[in-house]
């Protein structure tokens, strides 16, 4: 595996570094305690073309072919530059669980369609698969997808769902034919209309509060049989097709906090005085700094090695779930220790060192929590 980078993908990295730095950032302590999301930062975001990053050139991508690797490299940047966690979720979860599934098993009208309106930031893209009583426990799904004419009627809700409340387009994922287990899977490609689906208003939550979670209804939905993406029947395996990309490239900005959050944190523990020298020179303050570029090492490692499987068109469930695991629990736990290295300060909103442990709690939740990682590395495993 070769993990070095073309002069062209660092320049994009740093080019992206430097928009997110001097256009992503104002008022975001604020944004926080409101929970509000931003429709200027995400159209921004079209503008300087980080959603063409999940799309070929012909529907308004960047390149002729999606390019995981550099859309990673891109991303970490992202997340480097962007202190916004939450901005950078709702940019991963609609470019790679929405955008990337349309790309690869949509028609050319659907391609047409949507993409060309995801990568101009004119439509908001959410992907609907957990439920009340089917989170992990996926095959427990109880949306259902009736065959009629012409199409489908949708019937069940979804929770928990990124982008939901402001949603334009929703992937839902339903079960056509439940006796068949996942080959009774399907997924559509429902858009937002008085018939359609009923979403929530904005749920407050923990961390990433700029960017909008909530629940989505759907009644007697009628949706053409056009919408089908993908054969009936192909939903689950389009599921984790995508959860491959979307575990990659969201943690790809979570990674570049991580690298962020190192460096403040090593500067201030540089600066800050007590017993008359630094306090980055005691020994337990400086073991955590390297407790922490210990985890931001690993966790890159494998980043760049599910992305290099990924680009070779390798299988990389086993790798991804390794990295799902290991990098979303680093996230947790450098958090912590550069709270405590900061002390009271770390502890207190307008420092903006507590909210990246707000963030990362969530990592180890959504795109499949920790303990189904386990799981799956089990499996894997022949256990």
């Amino acid at each position: 595996m070769d993990f070095s980078w073309s002069e062209e993908q660092i320049k994009y990295r740093d080019s992206v570094v430097r928009f997110a730095q001097e256009t992503l950032n104002d008022d975001l302590v604020d944004r926080d305690k409101q929970g509000s999301f931003s429709r200027e930062l995400w159209q921004k975001c079209a503008q300087f073309g980080i959603q063409g990053l999940a799309a070929p050139a012909q529907y308004g991508g960047q390149r002729e072919e999606i390019d995981i690797l550099s859309g990673m490299l891109a991303m970490e940047g992202f997340g480097y530059g962007c202190r916004d966690n939450g901005l950078a979720l709702a940019l991963n979860a609609q470019m790679w669980t929405v955008q990337v599934p349309i790309a690869q098993f949509g028609t050319e009208a659907q391609k047409e369609k949507y993409l060309n309106a995801f990568t101009s930031g004119q439509q908001i893209g959410a992907h609907a698969l957990t439920e009340p009583d089917a989170g992990s426990d996926i095959l427990s799904m109880k949306m259902t997808a009736e065959k009629c004419d012409g199409g489908y009627v949708l019937n069940g809700e979804k929770r928990l769902i990124t982008l939901a409340p402001i949603a334009d387009v929703v992937l839902v994922f339903a079960n056509v034919n439940p006796k068949l287990g996942r080959w009774g899977v399907s997924a559509f490609l429902v858009e937002k209309g008085e018939e359609s689906f009923k979403a929530s208003p904005v749920r407050d939550k923990m961390g990433m509060r700029t960017v909008p979670f909530g629940e989505l209804k759907f009644e007697n939905c009628f949706v053409p049989e056009e919408n089908r993406l993908g054969k009936e029947g192909a939903g689950f395996s389009i599921l984790n097709h995508s959860l491959e990309y979307d575990r990659c490239c969201i943690l790809a900005s979570q990674l570049g906090a991580m690298e962020r959050q190192l460096e403040q944190t090593i500067k201030y523990v540089q600066e800050r005085q007590q017993f008359g020298q630094p306090i980055g020179q005691f020994q337990s303050v400086s073991n955590r700094i390297a407790d922490m570029k210990l985890r931001l090492e690993t966790s890159r490692l494998l980043l760049y090695k599910v992305a290099w499987l990924k680009k070779n068109n390798k299988p990389a469930t086993l790798e991804a779930a390794l990295l799902k695991l290991h990098l979303s629990e680093s996230f947790i736990a450098s958090s912590l220790d550069a709270i405590r290295n900061y002390g009271g300060s770390g502890y207190m909103t307008d420092f903006e060192v507590e909210r990246n442990l707000r963030d990362a709690v969530g990592g180890v939740l959504y795109a499949g929590t920790s303990d189904i990682q386990r799981n799956i590395i089990a499996k894997w495993l022949g256990l």
